[in-house]
């Protein structure tokens, strides 16, 4: 007798932990666009980003969602219920929402920010944005400052939340990683390497830097320090400043190189202003952290801060946090 023909296996069934709802809000926003580039602007994300996140979900709910090769766009029978249900969920989450706001309309007062500077992230300022509309009684008191002087405020009570940099974990305060930042090696258009053809890695090695204040042993940076000296450059550090405004500035001007954080010169590299140079890689990878003081009594509005920033930290994977 013939073999039977082998059954098919099963996909196994889908556990509600293993599905990322930001991965629905994902598609829904990919079909009613009508493609990756037109979602990926309305959601504020890169499209490879989006990509990610529209094949993560077709590995979680194990089937193909949509087609869109060669112009076509087209949801097959999968992804006509997965669209349906993201629909759906989507309503009822606007509805959590809305009932939550009623609930916490009460909670009012100032609310303290120290933050470091040149933090972009179209993700943080949704969430701001939805912070504000669910609490329009909490007012916000926002101050800019260098990290280890954020760090240095928080560790003395001072009341306020910080958003900075925390390269090692400090008894006295609690943190939740937040970004990410990936510094690589630049040069400014003055730079006499900015036009050279090909840059090898022993044309680096006499050349000088131009440095954060913060970026030496132990400090905050330090990571870019030990980048530095594991490569053997020998060149001077002709300038110096905690601002990377003033390190950008020292930089286009061709005073040397420098690391900076790679989403904060993409405007720069198109303008023609700044040069990216070996290693293709980044060199460096150094978080941002919201920090707190774990013994401090926080007041009611730091409380709702925390646990919207929780759920926003949960729902929002890091890669989709930055820029």
């Amino acid at each position: 007798m013939p073999n039977p023909p082998a059954l098919k296996k099963p996909h196994p069934p889908l556990a509600p932990e293993r599905l990322d709802w930001n991965l629905l809000r994902t598609f829904m926003f990919v079909v009613q666009e009508r493609g990756v580039s037109r979602a990926a602007e309305a959601l504020h994300l890169s499209q490879p980003a989006v990509s990610q996140a529209l094949k993560r979900l077709e590995e979680a709910v194990g089937g193909v969602l949509l087609h869109r090769r060669s112009g076509e766009f087209r949801l097959t029978g999968l992804g006509e219920e997965i669209y349906r249900l993201a629909r759906e969920m989507y309503g009822m989450v606007a509805r959590i929402d809305e009932a939550a706001a009623r609930e916490e309309d009460e909670v009012a007062g100032t609310l303290r920010l120290l933050v470091m500077s040149k933090i972009q992230s179209a993700a943080y300022d949704d969430f701001l944005s939805q912070f504000h509309r669910r609490y329009p009684k909490v007012e916000f008191y926002i101050d800019v400052m260098q990290s280890a002087a954020i760090l240095d405020a928080l560790g003395k009570r001072v009341p306020a939340l910080g958003l900075c940099l925390c390269r090692k974990a400090i008894d006295s305060l609690e943190r939740r990683l937040f970004l990410r930042h990936r510094y690589v090696l630049v040069c400014g258009r003055h730079h006499p390497l900015y036009t050279r053809r090909q840059v090898q890695a022993e044309d680096l090695l006499d050349q000088n830097f131009v440095c954060f204040a913060s970026d030496q042993l132990g400090d905050t940076l330090s990571p870019l320090t030990i980048f530095r000296d594991q490569q053997g450059f020998t060149g001077r550090i002709v300038g110096t400043s905690p601002y990377v405004e003033e390190i950008r500035r020292m930089v286009i001007a061709g005073l040397g190189l420098s690391c900076l954080p790679e989403h904060l010169i993409r405007d720069d590299m198109l303008a023609g202003d700044v040069r990216r140079l070996l290693p293709a890689h980044t060199v460096a990878e150094i978080d941002v952290f919201l920090a707190w003081h774990r013994q401090r009594r926080l007041t009611a509005a730091e409380q709702a801060f925390l646990a919207a920033f929780e759920r926003f930290l949960e729902r929002t994977p890091l890669e989709m946090r930055a820029g």
